[in-house]
């Protein structure tokens, strides 16, 4: 395809050192700020993709891989239990046959979790791996063999997995085929709607950063979360409807419903508070209900504010360390109101620079292998405090709660477990 060849390097991309040659080595991403750092034509590679069937981006990306050199290119999307990475199918020969890679325990596992690329030696040149992203949600690792491992190759992948997570993203609204990709297994159809419902599992910002995730992945019923960023206020919500399965879901689906709308009217958040409430209890049979809390940080000051609807208490986090709980006094679940006082009370507290507060369902600490212990709300405070202590990034650190819980319960969860993990980064314009 014309257009598509690398413009040459500039004399500072030239002498820029060549990448260490040792195996197995991790690079740092590179800044995506420089243009001597893009190596395709933009525009070119847009009009492929927007001509080309929505299910093929793997040859899109593939055949723009070629003309940057690259060769055996094989995109990997992880499963919905982030513990799989799945190969797409494509039209392309490859040295291998893709197979499925666990996280972390590969090569395009350790690009996915750690966020970086990982670059291996090969025969005919270097095996390199890169993460595709979503925006800020990280949802599979691209993998080509380049000729060389110089600091312009690699920025180079690392642009092309760039765009590989925004064709992924535009196209999949238009095919089953990448959501299909991303289940090792079937969903059930409680899980298949609230997936639906869920944002994007991640948002990464200068000022702050939001990563949540779900288990039992495939069975999902009754949690669920939201969250939008407008101007300098990132709104949250948690929630956990009663039961299981598609009855759950409904409830779920409509205590979300009522949230955006009421978060898009602009309403304080004791109405909106009310309002679900109100919605639940008129749109739903008699005594469904759903706990969860309703949450606003301030990007500029970093005042936290939030409702709770006879939901567990999240934790501050603050330099590694599990702070306390946030208190907010509770109102009964959504759906129940008329069972008690209409108050609704708004609880505050005022962020340091770096504070992270983890949000959880009733799932998490509950959970128990068969005669055994709960989980338990002091061992995960004491489990927050080691991995927040690692300095591991958000999406991590949810991802490694949420194992130790399945471990905890042998893999087999009786209630959802939810996790909505924010760190607030500072208000300053270099953060």
């Amino acid at each position: 395809m014309k257009g598509l060849a690398a413009p040459p390097r500039t004399v500072d991309a030239q002498v820029r050192a060549e990448a260490p040659s040792c195996d197995r080595r991790v690079r740092a991403p590179c800044r995506a700020s420089f243009p001597w750092l893009v190596h395709f034509d933009l525009a070119a590679a847009l009009r492929l993709a927007q001509s080309s069937d929505p299910a093929s981006v793997a040859d899109v990306v593939a055949r723009i891989a070629g003309e940057l050199g690259a060769s055996d290119t094989v995109l990997y999307l992880v499963d919905f239990a982030q513990d799989t990475l799945e190969p797409l199918p494509d039209r392309r020969q490859h040295a291998d046959r893709p197979t499925s890679e666990d996280v972390p325990a590969s090569m395009a596992g350790r690009a996915f979790a750690d966020g970086r690329a990982v670059v291996s030696d090969r025969p005919d040149g270097v095996r390199v791996w890169v993460p595709i992203t979503e925006g800020s949600d990280r949802t599979g690792v691209l993998a080509l063999t380049m000729p060389d491992a110089k600091e312009a190759t690699l920025a180079a992948c690392e642009e092309l997995a760039l765009l590989t997570g925004y064709l992924i993203a535009s196209h999949a609204r238009s095919t089953d085929h990448y959501n299909l990709y991303r289940r090792r297994r079937a969903l059930s159809l409680a899980a298949s709607m609230q997936w639906d419902l869920l944002p994007p599992l991640v948002l990464t910002t200068a000022r702050v950063t939001v990563a949540g995730l779900l288990e039992p992945a495939y069975e999902v019923g009754g949690d669920c979360f939201d969250y939008a960023l407008n101007d300098n206020e990132l709104a949250i919500a948690i929630f956990d409807a009663m039961g299981h399965g598609v009855g759950s879901s409904l409830i779920a689906a409509l205590a979300v419903g009522s949230y955006r709308h009421d978060r898009r009217e602009g309403s304080p958040l004791d109405v909106t508070h009310a309002n679900l409430d109100a919605a639940l209890a008129a749109h739903l049979p008699s005594f469904a209900f759903s706990t969860g809390q309703l949450v606003r940080l301030d990007l500029d000051d970093g005042t936290l504010t939030w409702t709770n609807a006879g939901h567990p208490l999240p934790f501050l986090v603050r330099n590694g360390r599990v702070i306390r709980t946030l208190e907010c006094r509770p109102t009964v679940p959504w759906g129940l109101g008329a069972l008690a006082s209409p108050t609704v009370h708004v609880a505050s507290e005022a962020l340091e620079p770096a504070d992270s507060v983890l949000f959880y369902t009733d799932g998490v600490i509950e959970a128990h292998a068969p005669g055994g212990e709960g989980f338990g709300a002091e061992r995960l405070a004491d489990l927050l405090g080691q991995v927040a202590s690692d300095l591991l990034g958000p999406q991590e650190i949810v991802r490694k709660l949420s194992q130790a819980v399945l471990e905890h319960q042998n893999q087999q969860l009786a209630d959802d477990a939810t996790f909505v993990f924010v760190q607030w980064h500072g208000s300053g314009p270099g953060r």
